[in-house]
């Protein structure tokens, strides 16, 4: 029977009006076994949740089906203790709120795109990273990196073969206690590998709290190319922020709090941190022992037109250095820092650095600097977050010197105006920022 024209309109324009869904829009289950069925049936927008309790599994549970979203009926209390979840070539795939305790872990494959893995918690000692991400575009948020003892991070970014994965967001993690007594192999982030170092992974690394991140001397360890380390808080750690292999990161506005910043490389971009740290080494021009390092090199590549600027630097021994190497810091900017100690030196670059320094106060020792400086108290007051501040009538208001015209805030962040102020703080009677806590990140924060 042939419709006419009439009735075929009535009926598209009904249907434009009278949703019908296809399927249920949450699907929950209680067991390992009923997850895996809901999984392999799963339609796209549907969120598969898992009853809370304890579960154990000889094979991983597998996902096969994009745009869908896998979670736990109550964020930490759904508990993995073997096996655990296993991504498959998919996207904008969500994993949300599970327990990888125990010997279970997961990993997002290279063919896992726009992943989130987000408020789950990796608990324990685990063979190896305890969370891998290969794959472009994921998100790592609001997740509990927490208890490691043995050798092997938190979280590893890598990528296929030579790649590196590229664009992932991480952000408002919790990385504590890892207490790992090797030499190396323990750190909080790897982001990327050595032989990895020439690639762009344009990650940006951001409110992140890292609490006795001691399982390696490097808490975040950048080994890749144009990536952002920004507004994260370290304390009671030995972990630094290092920038190992690569070229052109930024490091902006993070608080640290016995810990440092230490670099290789070329054209990064150290700017807006506030570092206050009981002994010394606030910020480290790392050792050189290659001018550049090659595509695969493992060695010490020297610092080369890295620009150290803007920055709050707070110590008792040498607040500014350089590890001593073949090859001494090239080109480098130190330029409209506050670097306040009591060091007979508080700047100690090793002999033979070439260094720009300009418009830097240094207080309370032997700046160490052969120009570029002015020897007066920047009236820095402890607010009531415990960050030592700018205060009226600071030598350092409306004093910078030279153009950085990509340092348009300050740490907190709030604009900066007019002539800069030296150091992280752009003098204000609203300061905002404050260190974060518990409460800011992990698995229960907003």
């Amino acid at each position: 029977m042939i419709r006419s024209l009439a009735a075929v309109g009535a009926a598209a324009l009904l249907s434009s009006f009278v949703h019908v869904p296809a399927f249920a829009a949450v699907v929950g289950v209680s067991s390992v076994s009923s997850l895996q069925a809901a999984l392999d049936t799963a339609r796209p927008g549907q969120r598969i949740v898992l009853a809370k309790g304890v579960h154990a599994t000889d094979q991983p549970v597998k996902i096969t089906k994009s745009g869908i979203t896998v979670a736990a009926a109550h964020a930490g209390r759904t508990v993995f203790t073997r096996g655990g979840l296993e991504l498959g070539a998919v996207r904008d795939v969500t994993i949300e709120g599970f327990v990888f305790d125990g010997t279970s872990t997961m990993s997002v494959p290279v063919e896992a795109q726009a992943t989130r893995i987000t408020r789950n918690t990796y608990n324990g000692n685990k063979d190896g990273a305890s969370l891998t991400v290969s794959a472009d575009d994921v998100q790592v948020d609001h997740n509990t990196f927490s208890n490691r003892s043995n050798e092997g991070v938190y979280l590893q970014i890598t990528g296929p073969g030579s790649e590196i994965a590229k664009r992932t967001w991480i952000h408002h993690n919790y990385f504590y206690n890892h207490s790992f007594s090797g030499a190396n192999g323990g750190e909080s982030i790897r982001l990327g590998y050595s032989h990895k170092q020439s690639k762009s992974a344009n990650a940006v690394v951001e409110f992140n709290l890292f609490e006795k991140a001691n399982g390696d001397p490097e808490a975040i360890s950048v080994k890749s190319s144009d990536n952002t380390v920004r507004f994260n808080t370290i304390r009671d750690s030995k972990g630094y922020i290092v920038l190992r292999h690569g070229n052109r990161t930024t490091v902006e506005g993070n608080l640290l709090f016995g810990s440092g910043i230490r670099f290789h490389g070329n054209d990064h971009k150290v700017f807006n941190n506030y570092v206050q740290n009981s002994g010394d080494r606030a910020i480290v021009f790392g050792k050189g022992s290659e001018t550049d390092s090659g595509p695969t090199s493992t060695s010490h590549d020297r610092p080369d037109r890295v620009t150290v600027a803007f920055n709050t630097l707070v110590g008792t021994g040498a607040v500014v250095d350089s590890d001593t190497g073949t090859y001494a810091p090239k080109d480098c900017v130190l330029a409209n820092n506050v670097i306040q100690g009591s060091s007979s030196k508080l700047v100690d670059l090793m002999s033979g650095s070439t260094v720009k320094y300009e418009g830097n106060i240094a207080w309370g020792g032997t700046a160490g600097m052969p120009n570029g400086y002015r020897t007066v108290d920047p009236k820095l007051v402890r607010d009531a977050n415990g960050l030592l501040r700018l205060a009226s009538g600071s030598p350092a208001i409306d004093s910078s010197a030279g153009t950085y015209s990509y340092v348009t805030r300050d740490f907190d962040p709030q604009s900066r105006s007019g002539k800069s102020d030296v150091g992280a703080d752009e003098y204000s009677s609203s300061s905002v920022r404050k260190p974060l806590t518990k409460a800011d990140v992990g698995v229960s924060a907003p």
